[in-house]
């Protein structure tokens, strides 16, 4: 006997679409607003690179914990999470930075990934915690 594959989820609508694009669009312009208001000098630590996507993956887990188990607007949850902060924390970031600047590649990339991971760990926790 086999297994009876889970019920397909309903088709993404032109909506959720928008909301993604739009949310796309913020997030790289608020990604490239903050580039330009702390600057990386070329062969620095690209510390400016590695707090957006800390701080980028702190708000994900958190948005994440939050909508666990509701319904919430199908639009905004899109729009906010891959829309927004995915394109507001990128890897190619990460990776630009670390081509450019070879010596930096092990401990540059090791500490994105290491915070990368620990600040949605922390989002999740501070997004579990309900309001009293």
């Amino acid at each position: 006997m086999t297994a009876q594959p889970d019920a397909l989820p309903a088709p993404l609508g032109w909506k959720v679409w928008t909301a993604v694009a739009m949310g796309g669009f913020a997030g790289t312009e608020a990604r490239y607003l903050l580039g330009l208001l702390f600057p990386e000098p070329p062969g620095a630590f690209p510390w400016t690179t590695l707090a957006i996507n800390a701080g980028g993956s702190f708000l994900l887990g958190w948005l994440t914990a939050r909508w666990a188990g509701t319904c919430g607007p199908r639009e905004l949850r899109a729009g906010l999470g891959p829309g927004l902060l995915g394109s507001f924390t990128t890897f190619s970031a990460v990776s630009l930075a670390a081509v450019i600047e070879p010596a930096l590649m092990v401990p540059y990339v090791g500490l994105s990934l290491a915070l990368g991971v620990s600040a949605a760990a922390a989002g999740i926790i501070v997004g579990q915690r309900r309001a009293p």
